[in-house]
């Protein structure tokens, strides 16, 4: 019996070494396959990229034909993004203020189009900063990650994000925001796995701007859309409509 069991443990052995044999040579083989296929993925990246390239040169004239049309529209970017379900949470009542003075919006991508690209914002001259240009460059680096440089935005007196807060606390209205204001993602420059709102412009708003516009967005609008400086009269007549009426209250207690 000991001699039997002595067998039966060999030959279990051995068809443990011929299962285990098999089984490397099966993901050896496995492995050369899946070498071949990354192979075929990497050429069909680079044609991709090379087609992308092409059509991006084509892309080009009629993105800048379409923003000389869009700067005869009043208030076209402001509108476009006040309408953009993601983008209008970011605007505060400041920032639409400021993109009033929004000329032109503007995506490229670098000319290799897989290594990154840059959004600019052009503004008319303005009470809020000195820059006419602000731009953010996207640019993807091998190992994953996301390298940023933008615009170090020229702030006139008083008139930065922190004046903003500090005026909105004065008038008692805390805004409770992801962002104090949009402009500060200009100051977001380190390294990230992603930027989000740079890729819902790209992606999404500089694809089809007019869908926004339209108002094609589930989301009602919140933006003022006066003309420049009709919305600041419209603050301090209301201003003083109020100081009339609360002196006309102080008059009617003293009589």
């Amino acid at each position: 019996m000991a001699a039997d069991k002595g067998k039966k443990s060999k030959v279990a052995a051995d068809d443990s070494e011929h299962i285990d044999g098999e089984l490397v040579l099966s993901i050896e083989k496995l492995q050369e396959v899946q070498d071949e296929l990354e192979k075929v993925n990497e050429e069909a990246s680079d044609k991709i990229v090379e087609i992308e390239q092409k059509y991006n040169a084509r892309r080009r004239p009629v993105y800048l034909k379409r923003n000389e049309i869009i700067k005869s529209i009043n208030n076209f970017w402001m509108a476009a993004f006040c309408s953009h379900p993601a983008l209008a949470e970011l605007l505060t009542e400041e920032d639409q203020k400021i993109f009033k003075y929004l000329d032109s919006l503007d995506v490229e991508d670098h000319k290799d189009a897989k290594s990154g690209y840059s959004i600019t914002f052009t503004f008319k001259e303005n009470p809020y900063f000195e820059d006419t240009k602000l731009t953010k460059d996207i640019s993807f680096s091998d190992d994953g990650t996301t390298n940023v440089a933008a615009t170090a935005i020229k702030w006139k007196a008083g008139m930065g994000p922190l004046a903003f807060d500090k005026e909105c606390e004065k008038k008692g209205n805390k805004r409770l925001l992801t962002f104090e204001s949009f402009f500060t993602w200009f100051d977001t420059r380190e390294d990230l796995i992603s930027d989000e709102v740079a890729e819902i412009i790209k992606e999404d708003l500089w694809t089809n701007p007019l869908k926004y516009f339209n108002n094609e967005s589930e989301d009602d609008s919140d933006c003022d859309l006066y003309e420049d400086g009709e919305s600041d009269d419209d603050d301090e007549e209301e201003e003083e409509e109020e100081e009339e009426e609360e002196e006309g209250e102080e008059g009617e207690d003293t009589d």
